[in-house]
């Protein structure tokens, strides 16, 4: 058995094995160059109008605030569904407010989120339902997200789902239909078929490794052809 033999065979068995990787590696990179990262991040769902505060208003005092409820790390006012609230945070939770009685709104009842919801969606589906999620959902375990959540699913082609905090009335997360295959895709593109995050995973390197050898196996071949050739 000669050298180019084995370099002939090494090349063939490589190619057989790298191959359906490569072309999945082809086809996930199309993908993702086609479809604009703004459309896969859901940006043209959504529309948000912020509400200018008033410079003065009829507020609670921050230091009855801080009284009823003591250990605050820190306060926003913020306007929801066009009432001044604040945001509280104490410890590692958020709580909204009344800003005017200091009563407790939070966790936001459903009737708020599908009003938040309808508020900033910018699609052409109408709400098909509303649920309290309490097991975060895969296709937002990567975010550092309070549980529980609220989703709110829409009636149309791309299966949009908006997730809100209903401590806080914050959109943690927007999922549809084109980013759940760009998720996928990138699965398949990163090889990592677990958390879809790690692109330096032993299986990658495996695979890149596998493919520099054919590539040089087939670089000597075609060298070793020209020069047989020449010889000949």
């Amino acid at each position: 058995m000669t050298l180019p033999f084995w370099v002939r065979r090494t090349h063939k068995w490589i190619g057989l094995i790298v191959g359906v990787q490569a072309l999945l590696w082809m086809i996930s990179g199309v993908y993702m160059t086609i479809i604009s990262l703004d459309i896969i991040h859901g940006d043209h769902l959504v529309h948000f109008s912020r509400e200018p505060l008033s410079a003065s208003g009829d507020r609670i005092d921050v230091g009855t605030l801080q009284s009823r409820y003591p250990g605050i790390q820190s306060l926003r006012l913020k306007k929801l569904l066009g009432q001044e609230v604040f945001e509280i945070r104490h410890g590692e939770k958020s709580v909204l407010v009344n800003a005017q009685t200091g009563d407790l709104i939070s966790p936001l009842r459903r009737d708020a989120i599908e009003a938040l919801a309808k508020e900033i969606y910018h699609g052409t589906g109408q709400i098909r339902d509303v649920s309290m999620v309490t097991e975060i959902p895969k296709e937002v375990a990567r975010r550092p997200i309070q549980m529980p959540m609220s989703a709110v699913h829409f009636d149309e082609w791309s299966e949009t789902t908006f997730y809100f905090s209903p401590h806080t009335g914050e959109l943690l997360a927007r999922r549809h239909t084109l980013w759940r295959w760009f998720d996928f895709l990138w699965m398949l593109h990163i090889m990592d078929y677990d958390s879809r995050t790690d692109v330096n995973n032993t299986l990658l390197r495996a695979a890149a490794g596998l493919g520099l050898v054919f590539a040089l196996s087939g670089a000597w071949l075609v060298f070793y052809s020209f020069r047989r050739r020449s010889a000949a």
